[in-house]
């Protein structure tokens, strides 16, 4: 009956994404940035609903949200912490990989919203670019957020932190607020099941502008391991308790 309620959810996820995107990205269009801000975090409560109202999966935000000119540093497990994160931001934009600009509808109002695509393929030249945008888009305001990671990791397993987030704090010389979640332990990568539960993703108190790169990386590092491993185990994954944050 679970597989029934997160396929059906899933399905309703997808079905609102595109007939939302269909009648009222021309709103968007005219009404700029605030307007497609509005509708994606209108989105993005939505699925936090459903997925409460289907399968059974609250979502808790914790921590003091930020509503000035940051830098976003997060954990990245799911499709789920997007939508949770920015459903709390009051004016996000995400660095992201640069296929998903090309997707139907959720290119269309990545675009809208001021994400920056990244070439991941391109290494240094890729940072550079980034960096560019982003300082570029920093006239506009608002919350850039990044993964660190670069990737979706799941419950458990380790990938490095790359010096992408370090150099955009270094470059935009502004606060960076961690993120951590434990969102993966109940919307797993490339499943369908959907599992009841507690989904949280918690602000971090703000690392202020200063710190050398290297560590500003392992200060990130340590908070965003540290805390998301308290939070899984907090929702019964006892065992990340005890990972070490660097690996």
């Amino acid at each position: 009956m679970q597989y029934l309620r997160s396929l059906v959810f899933i399905v309703q996820m997808y079905l609102v994404m595109a007939v939302m995107t269909v009648c009222l990205f021309p709103f968007a269009l005219i009404g700029g940035r605030n307007v497609a801000v509005m509708i994606c975090r209108t989105y993005c409560h939505w699925i936090r609903f459903t997925a409460r109202w289907l399968v059974g999966l609250r979502t808790e935000v914790r921590g003091t949200v930020p509503d000035g000119d940051v830098l976003v540093c997060a954990k990245h497990q799911s499709f789920m912490d997007i939508l949770i994160i920015y459903s709390a931001l009051p004016k996000g934009k995400f660095i992201m990989k640069r296929e998903l600009a090309y997707m139907p509808f959720l290119g269309w109002f990545a675009w809208a919203i001021g994400c920056i695509p990244v070439n991941r393929g391109k290494g240094g030249a890729a940072v550079k670019a980034m960096l560019k945008a982003a300082k570029k888009g920093q006239e506009k305001g608002g919350q850039l957020v990044i993964f660190p990671q670069g990737t979706r990791v799941a419950p458990g397993d380790t990938k490095p932190y790359k010096v992408g987030a370090g150099a955009l704090y270094s470059t935009l010389k502004t606060a960076a607020v961690p993120v951590a979640v434990n969102v993966g332990l109940f919307w797993p990568k490339h499943a369908i099941l959907r599992k009841p539960g507690l989904a949280v993703i918690e602000f971090l108190p703000a690392i202020e502008p200063g710190l050398k790169v290297d560590a500003f990386m392992a200060e990130i590092e340590t908070q965003i391991e540290t805390r998301s491993n308290m939070l899984m185990a907090e929702a019964g994954m006892p065992i990340v308790a005890e990972l070490d944050p660097k690996g």
